[in-house]
């Protein structure tokens, strides 16, 4: 376990970690000869005849694809018997897309394992928290703390790179695919001891830290506390289980990717491919010593909200505060909701140009045909499965063949925004662990506070609470429950170098253990706040408030709010005749130093939250490219290498009315007359 635990301590460091490679460029890789904007498909040539690739190579580059990706599901075919290699056929499979002039992602396959795997190491399979022990033929089915299998996948990814690494159209590598289900054998259970010790050093200390004498929990042997992510345990065992799968997952790409790195082309990125909101582990830590951010993006529901789905891809651009690649995403419908709800013409265009204006370089759809059986055989494709065109081609080529000329123009730029929001990992889960009201999803309340920020401002950054904030004149922190002295302080000095940090309720509760602060919300914030929170309450029916935001209500969470320096200024009050929270202070401003802070303490209806947005806006002199821009319209800026790319999107379904900038350039796409067309998408290039 010795590795697991290095990697526990590294994991869990407060300051950022050095980048593990080259820095990679706001383009699709750091091969200069290479397209800026990377667009492609996953292709499975495992799953069908070789005298079939051919024809499918030919079809993708005819839809203007530049990329496949590969690999990541092919274990069994590429490792059929233990030991026994047969690389051959992807020798030619990729040697058929360069010929064509593909760029070639490749994926190792540990996320399914082959039988003889599972079949001869039993150990290696995943068991869940009720002790059930996973059987072959789903995918993640292993244990991700588990010494055989991460030696099993490590050596088929160095055969891999060994094979591979060098090959000048070999772009990038995806380790494993969408990890996060974690395991309760035997060999998890000693590497939670372990990591425990290393985190706390001594038992005292985690009982002090976990106050374990309540209700008895004092632990006397690190072997006594039980692995648990569920039920009535202690709250801090609750939150360092998080810190501990995110070690151990941490680790485990790591695995590979350390593997790896010395065999391939220092110009070709490392990565791991996550999922939307996904709350397994944490994404900053994991990104830490990556090449690069990539995620997938479905739209469950066949019906995007496209504020909710930008803040996603906002929070992927900070895990590394770098441009990423959007590697998968739906051809039209996913097969895993009970309805599979197709998207309606044109939104595959809009979202794949939405990942783009938020920072992708790589636009990557899944998949290219669908397989004849398989558990995934409903699932949106390109092809049918006669391998003729699906209704959603004519759209994706229309995608492909506007990003490929577009990619000039967006190379070396990236998303610019002065509006930074803080996501905490541990901040959504200690919430999650003790909601207090039912209805207080911690994504929820952040999206709630982005969309009128977004909208208003038209470019926000999502950031770790640890990041560098000071290019930021505003800094929003919705539900920052978590925060340590450490953050603490670098947020107080953010203030009072002249930023703007505004808190939201639920700040400052709790410590990196989850346990309270001694002092009131928030916490070792309060200091600088000048207030504190009296009483906080869960509300089952909406409280007026009233003041300099006008007249609205909040509902679900209210905080009374006590001034504690004759400087904080309250700018908004409750109305709750006969109730606890009637006259007292929901919103609070205190300015320190050249800057300020600002604390509301409810979840506020969408007109004051709109109102509260536009006065944060104003105080901090950020105003947005197009003021008064219909709702309908995204309007996102990309800059850097002496350019500025405008990309305005209509995710209505009519026309809008746009007027560009004074001095913008159009270039492209669908605005004529003044107005933007339904779904439209127009590109822009500023002054």
């Amino acid at each position: 376990m010795r590795t697991i635990l290095l990697a526990a301590a590294a994991a869990l460091a407060l300051a950022p970690a050095v980048s593990a490679q080259t820095v990679f460029p706001n383009r699709a890789t750091a091969f200069a000869d290479k397209p800026a904007i990377a667009v492609g498909v996953a292709w499975y040539p495992e799953q069908w005849p070789e005298d079939r690739w051919a024809v499918d190579l030919d079809m993708m580059k005819a839809s203007g694809f530049n990329t496949v990706r590969i690999g990541e599901f092919a274990w069994a075919r590429m490792e059929p018997e233990e030991g026994k290699f047969d690389f051959a056929w992807m020798d030619r499979a990729i040697a058929a897309a360069v010929k064509r002039g593909f760029m070639v992602v490749i994926g190792t396959p540990s996320a399914a394992p082959p039988a003889w795997l599972t079949q001869n190491y039993p150990d290696t399979l995943r068991v869940d928290e009720n002790g059930q022990r996973a059987s072959h033929g789903g995918r993640r089915h292993f244990s991700f703390a588990s010494r055989r299998y991460r030696e099993l996948s490590r050596r088929i990814a160095v055969e891999m790179a060994t094979r591979y690494g060098k090959h000048p159209s070999v772009v990038g590598w995806q380790i494993d695919n969408e990890v996060g289900p974690p395991s309760w054998e035997a060999e998890s259970v000693a590497a939670w001891h372990a990591f425990l010790k290393q985190r706390y050093g001594t038992i005292d200390a985690l009982n002090r830290r976990w106050t374990t004498q309540y209700w008895s929990q004092f632990y006397n042997d690190w072997s006594q506390i039980p692995l648990r992510q569920t039920g009535q345990q202690n709250p801090g065992l609750l939150l360092d289980f998080r810190h501990f799968t995110t070690a151990v997952w941490t680790d485990y790409i790591q695995n590979q990717a350390r593997a790896i790195r010395p065999l391939i082309d220092r110009r070709a990125w490392i990565t791991t491919n996550t999922m939307f909101w996904n709350a397994g582990f944490d994404h900053f830590v994991m990104h830490r010593d990556l090449d690069l951010a990539s995620w997938d993006n479905y739209i469950p529901d066949g019906r995007p909200d496209w504020v909710a789905n930008g803040a996603n891809h906002a929070l992927v651009r900070g895990y590394k505060q770098r441009n990423f690649w959007l590697i998968e995403t739906q051809p039209g419908r996913v097969d895993w909701v009970p309805v599979n709800r197709a998207l309606d013409p044109g939104q595959v265009r809009e979202l794949a140009w939405q990942s783009v204006s938020h920072g992708s370089d790589g636009v990557l759809y899944w998949q290219w045909r669908p397989a004849r059986n398989g558990q995934e055989t409903y699932h949106g494709a390109v092809l049918g499965q006669d391998g003729e065109p699906n209704p959603i081609h004519a759209e994706i080529t229309q995608i492909a063949k506007e990003l490929t000329a577009a990619a000039p123009l967006l190379a070396d730029t990236g998303p610019a925004a002065k509006v930074a929001m803080l996501w905490s990992y541990d901040s959504r889960w200690a919430i999650d662990l003790q909601r207090h009201h039912r209805d207080f999803d911690p994504v929820k309340a952040f999206t709630d506070v982005y969309r009128p920020l977004r909208v208003q401002s038209q470019g926000v950054h999502v950031v770790s609470p640890d990041a560098a904030l000071a290019a930021y004149p505003l800094v929003v922190a919705p539900n920052l429950n978590v925060v340590t002295q450490a953050q603490a302080d670098r947020l107080a000095a953010y203030v009072r170098g002249g930023g703007h940090l505004v808190l939201g309720p639920r700040s400052g509760m709790k410590d990196d253990a989850n346990a309270l602060w001694p002092q009131r919300q928030p916490g070792p914030l309060a200091d600088l706040l000048g207030a504190t929170v009296e009483q906080y309450y869960a509300l089952d029916a909406p409280v007026g408030i009233k003041g300099e935001l006008g007249e609205g209500k909040v509902a679900i969470w209210a905080e009374e709010i006590h001034s504690d320096a004759a400087e904080v200024r309250v700018i908004a009050t409750y109305t709750d005749p006969g109730g606890w929270l009637d006259g007292k202070p929901a919103v609070v401003t205190r300015k320190v130093g050249r800057g300020s802070i600002t604390y509301f303490g409810a979840w506020l209806d969408p007109a004051t939250m709109n109102t509260l947005a536009a006065r944060l806006l104003g105080e901090a002199k950020i105003a947005p490219l197009i003021p008064e821009a219909h709702a309908d319209l995204e309007i996102s800026e990309r800059a850097g290498g002496g350019k500025r790319v405008m990309i305005v999107i209509n995710h209505g379904t009519g026309a809008r009315p746009l007027t560009p900038p004074s001095g913008a350039r159009f270039v492209s796409g669908d605005w004529a007359g003044g107005q933007m067309k339904a779904h439209g998408v127009a590109l822009f290039q500023l002054k």
